[in-house]
């Protein structure tokens, strides 16, 4: 029987004599594990039929095809409506201002608001005047005028009410009242706000007042104009950047930025060269995701046979994104596009084909 050792000896004889072996023999090629071509080309994403044109074909085989009694020949089709090359895949970008203002109030807003007011004056501690002012201090005459004014009123836009009054809880709102329009509010705050003592303590006269800055309007001189082109205006509403696209027959046509993919971009990436190559680089832009919010599609025209497609179809997916500064610029666009406007929604609806329209509302927001 073989002990151990010995049998361990005998293997690496027989390992010694393989290797031998292989000496002796010719050198062995070395063929490298690479892909096909048929491989690579499945491996590529082609969004659209010319990227898939352009592929590089198959290369011959090195060794010649076995000889067959048969030969089978093989006629392209025309393409159907069906086909995914019936369609050129397109990428967007649908660029938005968000809302810089809140929107106005409604009657019923405003008279809620004026009544947790005049709630938190009754409920709160009564107003101790020697806490915030020195006693015959220029402020404190200053603040015994404008108290006086208001009846006794610490509150400044509250209206003519005293909580600790027999009528006090009367708090009701008659229709038609301008005490809680803002407006009114408004223009009582800076009434108050004038400085009616000066610094010496001795009243002073209503025509030497300095008057407070008013603040801004909620409508801008876009507003009053009606410049479309410009960003502020609409101040309380989303605004959508809108591109004119000239068709065939001398019309024009409103559209959102969008361009077509090629094979080596995504969705994403394709929209944000769109948006440059189209409204310039003077953008402060933020794109909120990678994942299209829109979709609309465009059929083919498909021949009065049936079997294939004189005129192809159009498949647009739409990526959202935020404008933070700058504005839009059209010079030297690759697009064609000829000039642009930042539309709320509703004008959207007047601007746009009702079909294009009803494909990107649902993405919209309410205001």
């Amino acid at each position: 029987m073989m002990s151990v050792s010995g049998r361990g000896s005998a293997l690496l004889r027989s390992s010694h004599r393989v290797c031998t072996q292989c000496a002796r023999s010719a050198t062995p090629r070395i063929i490298a594990a690479r892909p096909s071509p048929a491989f690579q080309l499945a491996a590529r994403r082609c969004y659209a039929a010319e990227a898939a044109a352009a592929a590089p074909s198959q290369p011959p085989p090195s060794t010649p095809p076995p000889v067959t009694t048969t030969t089978t020949t093989t006629t392209a089709r025309p393409a159907t409506a069906g086909d995914p090359s019936a369609y050129r895949i397109k990428s967007g970008v649908i660029l938005t201002r968000p809302p810089l203002l809140t929107r106005d109030q409604t009657p019923f807003e405003s008279a809620f608001y004026l009544y947790q007011k005049r709630l938190n004056e009754r409920l709160t501690a009564p107003f101790r005047r020697p806490f915030y002012y020195k006693q015959d201090t220029a402020l404190d005459l200053d603040f015994g005028i404008k108290l006086r004014e208001r009846h006794g009123v610490p509150a400044k836009d509250i209206g003519r009410y005293n909580p600790r009054g027999r009528l006090g809880w009367n708090d009701e709102l008659l229709v038609g009242s301008t005490t809680s329009d803002p407006a009114y509010v408004v223009d009582r705050l800076l009434a108050d706000a004038e400085v009616r003592v000066s610094e010496d303590g001795e009243p002073i006269a209503p025509e030497e007042r300095v008057p407070v800055e008013a603040p801004l309007q909620r409508r801008t001189a876009a507003d009053e104009t009606g410049d479309v082109r410009r960003l502020d205006r609409a101040m309380d509403r989303t605004l959508y950047l809108v591109v004119r696209r000239e068709v065939e027959g001398g019309e024009a046509v409103w559209e959102f930025p969008a361009g077509q993919v090629p094979t080596e971009e995504t969705l994403h990436k394709t929209a944000r060269r769109v948006l440059e190559e189209t409204a310039g680089v003077n953008m402060n832009t933020w794109f909120v995701g990678r994942v299209p919010v829109a979709h609309h599609m465009i059929k083919p025209v498909v021949a009065e046979d049936g079997a294939s497609v004189v005129q192809r179809g159009e498949k647009i997916f739409f990526i959202k994104g935020r404008i933070l500064a700058g504005q839009a610029d059209l010079a030297g666009n690759k697009h064609g596009f000829t000039d642009f406007q930042w539309l709320t929604q509703e004008e959207l609806e007047a601007v746009l084909p009702e079909k294009y329209f009803r494909s990107v509302r649902g993405m919209m927001d309410p205001r």
